[in-house]
């Protein structure tokens, strides 16, 4: 009989996460199953709204159960993700955090996957002398969150994956003409549809976080 190993996908929103598995889940092997839990499952709608960002706090964004999304301040989220890591531990081999933000200070057992550092690696493997341009979902966060990238040379723009109406086309074109030689879609939330709308537009190469991730959590599976 065929063992199902299990891999933990803890979102800072809610789960399940139907925007987004149906896209990894065809990276893993037979042999590997996801089991999902969000920050935000136990939550009332009014208690997520006090998890919003004031001026000049961090500000992190996820989808929430029914495909609307909540604007989420990086130290009031950060208990939640982690009694969701502590508890999907007692029931997988390995945890996927599905976000690209910043998170040093959450603790861990097992593996925990943080794609910020996946991404990091990977986009110094390849950037060489260009430059990066990095999509990020608000505009709020493009002076925030792209501090992240260090040193490697990157210019920014947003645009929601939340919101199915949202203009992909201008904030690509404005990366391809601030000078970006290769794109990041810096948020699990972007799609395969978002990469190829990006790509179409920009003719540049675009790294698509939740497929890199994926791919890295099959190596360890």
């Amino acid at each position: 009989m065929l063992m199902t190993k299990k891999i933990g996908l803890v979102t800072i929103g809610q789960s399940p996460r139907v925007d987004m598995t149906p896209e990894m889940e065809p990276f893993l092997g037979d042999d590997c199953s996801f089991v999902e839990a969000g920050a935000l499952d136990d939550l009332t709608l009014e208690e997520i709204e006090k998890l919003a960002p004031q001026e000049g706090e961090t500000t992190y964004v996820s989808r929430l159960r029914l495909g609307s999304y909540a604007k989420l301040e990086k130290s009031k989220l950060l208990p939640f993700v982690q009694e969701k890591i502590i508890k999907l531990e007692e029931e997988v081999s390995s945890t996927i955090l599905v976000c690209t933000g910043s998170f040093p200070t959450l603790t861990h057992t097992k593996p925990l996957l943080f794609p910020d550092k996946i991404l990091m690696g990977m986009v110094q493997s390849v950037i060489g002398n260009g430059m990066l341009g990095v999509m990020v979902p608000l505009q709020e966060q493009e002076g925030v969150l792209t501090g992240k990238w260090g040193n490697v040379p990157h210019v920014t723009a947003s645009a929601n994956p939340y919101l199915e109406e949202d203009d992909f086309v201008t904030p690509s074109l404005k990366l391809k003409e601030s000078g970006a030689t290769i794109i990041v879609l810096d948020c699990m939330g972007y799609t395969e549809k978002h990469k190829n709308i990006v790509k179409r537009t920009t003719n540049l190469p675009v790294i698509l976080s939740r497929s890199v991730v994926a791919r890295v959590a099959a190596e360890l599976s």
